[in-house]
């Protein structure tokens, strides 16, 4: 007998005919699933290896644009390679994450439809509104990190003084540039982790509000330690836009809170435990209108019963 695993929603794979899906039909339809996503994924590496040089053209842009790059000879920006294959290596990560960018509406897809029949109708829409802004929310980081990046070098290479030749090994800055964007898109997620205790109903708005001066020392000793440049720009500019994020999704909250206490202002003033008052006066019931006897229901004709049967001798053996 197969297993069945109910699910709270419409799905596009096969059911059984109760409405549910056994344990391998889900297995089949994950395996699909993955695979599309893979399939996705493997043509936007294709495409990846070509953008590869540009990609590392526009990371490379940061210190590139530094006088201590540009070798006095040639008047081009040059790196060190240490290993024989560490450029050829660098061109297949970057390829993989262009990749992965380039099929993230396909995967991304993949994964929601396996997900989204078991989710609620307001679920589903939680999770829309959350997809929208964590994007724009990603990207917004990242570009805060290209710029933090090119004050940061600028600060730190400045340092070292002008009797020091500088040349960045290409892995390690790459490495260097690529974990500072993606750890400035991360932190911009916060803000929605403050959205989500909102709309569930954890944290009201007035409670997020009065935590305030918690959440901006956070912000700042957060920033002052995963921020990998020492000077107090990248610091202090991730810490500047994480407090204005925050107050953002405050004021989001605030909205929410409103939206929910609209048509329960009968309610204001009243304790949670407290009775509604009923009114137990009495009302007059007036006298209903005379019901006429019907005509009389005629008995059933009885049935007769069954003739006996008879049995032979024979019929016991």
């Amino acid at each position: 007998m197969a297993l069945g695993l109910k699910k709270r929603g419409p799905s596009t794979f096969a059911r059984a005919a109760d409405g549910s899906m056994t344990l391998m039909e889900h297995i089949r339809e994950l395996r699909n699933r993955l695979f599309r996503a893979s399939l996705a994924i493997l043509v936007g590496f294709g495409f990846g290896i070509w953008l590869a040089t540009p990609v590392r053209e526009l990371l490379s842009k940061p210190y590139c644009d530094l006088p201590q790059s540009i070798d006095p000879d040639t008047g081009k920006c040059l790196f060190v390679q240490l290993g024989v294959a560490d450029v050829f290596l660098l061109n297949l990560k970057i390829g993989l994450w262009v990749g992965l960018i380039i099929a993230a509406p396909i995967w991304l897809y993949q994964l929601w439809a396996f997900i989204a029949p078991g989710l609620h109708r307001h679920e589903r829409r939680y999770a829309y509104v959350f997809t929208a802004l964590a994007a724009p929310l990603f990207a917004a980081g990242a570009v805060l990190a290209f710029f933090v990046t090119t004050k940061g070098l600028e600060f730190l290479l400045n340092v070292s003084g002008d009797d020091i030749a500088t040349n960045l090994e290409v892995t390690r800055y790459i490495s260097f540039v690529t974990n500072l964007i993606l750890l400035f898109g991360v932190a911009f997620e916060f803000p929605l982790i403050v959205l989500m205790l909102n709309f569930v109903g954890l944290a009201s708005a007035k409670r997020l509000l009065s935590w305030w001066r918690v959440a901006i020392f956070v912000f700042f000793a957060f920033s002052a330690v995963v921020t990998p440049t020492p000077d107090p720009f990248g610091m202090t500019a991730l810490a500047v836009c994480l407090s204005a994020l925050y107050f953002g999704a405050v004021g989001v909250a605030f909205l929410n809170d409103r939206r929910r206490r609209r048509g329960q202002e009968v309610y204001a003033g009243l304790a949670d435990d407290e009775v509604s008052p009923l009114d137990l006066s009495d009302e007059p019931v007036p006298t209903g209108a005379r019901i006429e006897a019907s005509a009389p229901i005629e008995a059933p004709e009885p049935i007769a019963a069954p003739a006996p049967i008879e049995r032979r001798y024979d019929d016991m053996t």
